[in-house]
């Protein structure tokens, strides 16, 4: 049998996905690409935007003139929000929710392409906590160490489709990074929906204390995903920006530069002390590589709230952003709110920011150039070059040298390329 698989969204699925493809290998089944004709197609999906839904019903669509008798699961978020939607689309004959894609070979084994199945718990009766890492990137992995959230922001689906916090435990997290280490894997991810939050399911543990353990173990190199700006306490980052194998980048979702809309959005926060945070972080180390995720378009926000969005973040020293146009997304507070963005105003909104992106990322690349950064080696062209990222995040692209792959060496940062990233050599 051959099986294809595609994820939607964020590393978190992407995490998943790799762990749920890796559980079939043992079995009589061949994994395949996506584009290619196979008997099973499956789509890891993701429902933070009406985009990624759309994308969804465009690749059933492809995949069935691809391959017409195949097999089509759903599994993830957009199936546990929209079971019956997904069964009505014509192709579609496994539709699996947030628990139970991780049973998806025992599904296999009974399914035919004439079935139209779903097996959707009810989110607020999930409450186990299912681990998973990627394993698709020879050099660098997705670590799970958390799933769901409590929290309440008006504009998210993601605790309907993903239920309450939970996490693994310390010492699971420990022995899968261990293990993972073993294999070759030079640098670990720990994702989740809202990693801060790690431990609530336990008395005696949080996220302080894995990042203490962690800080322990000499290797491998090991970078935090995106963490909300509230759960980043000084004693987490004093651990942090003291570690030796914890890396110096910081992704923090921001949202807004409008306090008004940080209020509609629910966000736990407010501009004060969102400065703060970034300062702080950059008084430890000026070298640091902060990301953040910024929503445009929200209800309610006017060409004034957006300026200061735009002013804040100029006013900031953050390296990137992720910008994303406002998605309305059913049974959300932010769905019935006064004040609704045009949808061409959204857009122009988003490019002004992405332009902003650029601008901070290549200032943050020149601040760094001509120092000296270790940087994992993880693909290339062979008598080419090589390319790979520096502990603070930056891409750099050297030349070509046999063995270097997956290797964690030190490159001087030279100039910066065609492609906006830095050209090294090595030290």
């Amino acid at each position: 049998m051959k099986i294809a698989f595609h994820t939607l969204g964020c590393k978190l699925n992407f995490s998943e996905t790799s762990f749920i493809a890796n559980d079939l290998k043992n079995e009589e089944i061949e994994i395949t690409n996506f584009s290619d004709k196979s008997d099973v197609y499956v789509i890891n999906t993701c429902s933070v935007t009406e985009n990624a839904n759309k994308e969804c019903r465009q690749l059933i669509r492809k995949v069935k003139k691809i391959s017409p008798n195949s097999i089509i699961t759903i599994m993830g978020c957009y199936a546990q929000l929209k079971p019956d939607e997904l069964k009505q689309i014509e192709g579609v004959n496994l539709v699996l929710g947030a628990n139970e894609k991780f049973k998806l070979k025992e599904y296999l084994k009974k399914v035919t392409n004439k079935d139209s199945i779903i097996n959707v718990k009810p989110i607020h009766k999930i409450k186990s906590f299912k681990q998973s890492f990627s394993e698709k990137q020879r050099t660098r992995t997705f670590l799970k160490i958390q799933d769901g959230c409590n929290y309440k922001c008006s504009f998210c689906t993601i605790p309907l489709a993903r239920g309450k916090s939970r996490s693994d435990t310390i010492q699971n997290v420990k022995k899968q990074i261990k293990k993972l280490e073993i294999k070759g894997i030079k640098e670990i991810v720990l994702t989740g929906v809202n990693i801060g939050d790690f431990g609530i399911n336990e008395k005696n543990e949080n996220f302080h204390d894995l990042i203490k353990e962690i800080t322990k173990i000499k290797t491998p190199r090991i970078r935090i995903s995106s963490i909300e700006p509230n759960l980043l306490t000084d004693e987490i980052l004093n651990l942090i920006m003291n570690s030796k194998n914890i890396v110096p980048h910081f992704h923090i979702p921001l949202q807004s530069g409008s306090d008004k809309i940080l209020k509609l959005m629910r966000r736990r926060y407010n501009t004060t002390y969102y400065r703060k945070l970034i300062n702080k972080i950059k008084s430890f180390n000026q070298s640091t590589c902060i990301g953040a995720d910024v929503i445009v378009g929200f209800p309610g926000e006017q060409e004034s709230d957006f300026n200061d969005t735009v002013e804040f973040i100029k006013s900031l020293p953050v390296s990137y952003l992720h910008v994303f146009s406002y998605s309305e997304r059913e049974n959300t507070v932010a769905k019935n709110m006064d004040g609704l963005v045009e949808i061409k105003t959204r857009k122009k909104r988003s490019q002004i920011l992405r332009n902003l992106s650029s601008k901070k990322k290549n200032k943050f690349y020149l601040e760094n150039l001509k120092t000296s950064r270790p940087t994992l080696i993880e693909s290339g062209n062979e008598k080419e070059t090589l390319n790979g990222y520096t502990d603070n995040y930056i891409k750099v692209e050297i030349p070509y040298k046999k063995g270097l792959e997956n290797k964690i060496v030190e490159i001087n940062m030279d100039t910066l390329n065609r492609n906006g990233n830095i050209k090294g050599f090595l030290n």
